[in-house]
Formats: C-alpha cells, structure tokens, sequence
C-alpha cells in the first residue's frame, strides 16, 4: 500500500507520542530524543557523540511542515558523569521542551496528522521520511510502504491509522 500524502500519528499518553497536539498555528510534534549523527559508527568513545535533543517540530493545519526548533542540551557522556538534578543533561533537555510547549497557544494534546518534511541539524536527520521496508509486491513492483520519524525511530505504514512500531 503506499504511503499517503498526509501521515496521521495517534496520541499516546505516557508514551512516545505524549507530546503531540494542536495549538492555534496548526499542530505540532515535541520529543526529546538521542541521536548520533548520520553515518556515526559506533565505537569507543561513542558516548561523547550520542546527543540529546528536545526538539519541537510546527506544522500548518494541513500538515505541512512550518519549521523546528532543534536544540543539543548535551552528550550521553555528559548525562552520565551528572545523572541527577537540574543541571543534567536530561533535566536540561525537560525544561527547554516544557518552555518550547507553553510558547504554543491554546494547546492541545491528541492525534495529528501530518506531510513527510526532512531537515539535517548537527548532521543528525531529523523528520518523516518515507522509505520502503518491504521487498516488493506480488507483481514485482516495488513501492515506499512506510514512513520513518528520525531521530526518535517511529515507523508509521498501512493501514495509516496512527499506530507505530518502534
């Protein structure tokens, strides 16, 4: 089945898709997520490139991508010497998301539903990117069947109800 032009994702309290909604702009899609940069293998001392992000992606309300605010509060390996309190890496990444979400009037939490975008920052990708994971149909003809959200590794695909593997 190929991938529709506009991509809901349902709303999951307490989940990875908590912080997603509409506000008076359109809608938008919040998460604070780990990323390496793109092509980053994985080897001794991969700590100090594993980066956190809170990250708040605005969209019109027919899905189209308006812009991001994409910001690195600091290094696993940074979280890791200073795990607790409020100058932690993660507590830092919290509290610039809360200030990001409070700047969204009249917000709301629930589904959303919106169009691929992509944008690369710090050499990280971050967006809705279709891909295909399958090998092909019956016929032979191979199609994009699935849309990907990076950095934070949601796979959305048919039947397109809002539901994700991660």
């Amino acid at each position: 089945m190929t991938v529709p032009a506009i991509i809901p994702i349902a709303h999951e309290p307490d989940y990875r898709t908590d912080t997603i909604g509409r506000y008076t702009g359109g809608q938008f899609l919040a998460s604070v997520t780990y990323a390496f940069p793109d092509g980053f293998t994985v080897d001794d001392g991969w700590e100090e490139h594993k980066r956190l992000y809170a990250v708040l992606h605005r969209f019109d309300h027919e899905g189209r991508h308006i812009d991001s605010d994409i910001w690195c509060a600091g290094t696993y390996a940074e979280q890791q010497q200073r795990p607790h309190g409020n100058g932690s890496v993660m507590a830092r990444a919290e509290s610039r998301m809360a200030a990001l979400l409070d700047g969204l009037p009249e917000r709301e939490y629930g589904d959303i539903a919106i169009r691929p975008f992509r944008l690369t920052v710090d050499g990280v990708l971050f967006g809705l990117v279709v891909e295909r994971h399958d090998d092909g149909d019956e016929s032979g003809e191979d199609e994009d069947d699935w849309a990907e959200l990076y950095p934070d590794r949601l796979g959305f695909y048919a039947p397109w109800d809002g539901q994700y593997d991660t």
